[in-house]
């Protein structure tokens, strides 16, 4: 709405480009304050340390950021960055780990390893990739000997390279990610780090406004915004909106931030102001 009053009135966030470069700038400047799922100072750390070139790279990101897989975001970062010290498991498996470096990262590629390697179904293998997310202990043992024997029978992989293989997608499968539901985080990551790129000031606006009534979050995002070279300005009678307002290069202070006005007396002022023109004074005001 800000971007659209101020700025482009026929903005659509949904048709932005995914290859901005002032966004990867930002992103790998770590400059995320306000940016969803990218804000914290390991997510932060996590952006510098991978160098963030296309969104695939937030969605690995968004998908390892958890206890356990954390560990693997310096091989990641590795990999992107000297494809000669990618390590497969096995040759056949570069097709499904060649886009995350050789690392196991989503449900979906344990999944497809199963199928590629044991020449399981989709089906036969969400099963295994749920007994092993489960660590069904019994369900286990009947997909080792199912996965061992379809390795043998689809490419003639000896028995102890099938359960060494077996063994690294139960390591991976009980906290892989579900990679379409990181790639939702990883988009709308993108677009809000889009926004804080290319219009700060109706960016920084509508975070705050999110806040509303926050005192605390308020002053840390006045505090950001300052840091960007934002001048946040106190609120005015005649030309604070009921949020937070981009006006020109600064932001203005929202009445409904005041503490003890709230939403329904400032529509009254902004309603009153709208119908008979600025305030004149303070008795006017009254």
């Amino acid at each position: 709405e800000n971007v659209r009053r101020t700025a482009d009135p026929k903005f659509d966030i949904e048709t932005i480009s995914l290859e901005d470069p002032k966004t990867y700038e930002l992103l790998n400047s770590a400059k995320t304050v306000g940016v969803f799922q990218l804000e914290s100072g390991g997510m932060q750390n996590a952006c510098k340390t991978v160098g963030i070139s296309n969104i695939d790279d937030i969605n690995a990101i968004c998908a390892l950021y958890r206890p356990g897989p954390m560990a693997f975001i310096p091989d990641y970062a590795r990999g992107k960055k000297d494809p000669a010290s990618v390590a497969y498991p096995h040759p056949l498996l570069e097709k499904s780990l060649k886009e995350t470096y050789g690392i196991i990262v989503y449900q979906e590629q344990v999944m497809e390893c199963a199928q590629i390697i044991a020449g399981y179904t989709l089906g036969g293998a969400d099963m295994l990739r749920r007994a092993m997310g489960k660590k069904d202990a019994e369900a286990m043992a009947k997909e080792r000997i199912k996965f061992v024997a379809g390795a043998k029978e689809k490419h003639d992989i000896g028995e102890k390279q099938a359960n060494e293989i077996f063994d690294l997608l139960n390591k991976f499968a009980s906290y892989g990610f579900n990679k379409s539901h990181s790639a939702c985080y990883a988009l709308v990551s993108y677009q809000t780090a889009y926004l804080k790129a290319n219009y700060p000031v109706e960016f920084m606006a509508a975070v705050l406004t999110a806040e509303l009534g926050n005192a605390e979050k308020v002053s840390h995002f006045i505090g950001e915004a300052e840091s960007m070279g934002l001048t946040v300005l106190g609120p005015d009678i005649n030309e604070s909106r009921e949020n937070f307002t981009p006006v020109g290069d600064k932001i203005r202070f929202g009445l409904a931030g005041i503490k003890g006005v709230g939403e329904g007396a400032s529509q009254k002022i902004i309603a009153e102001r709208d119908a008979h023109g600025p305030f004149t004074d303070f008795e006017d005001f009254i």
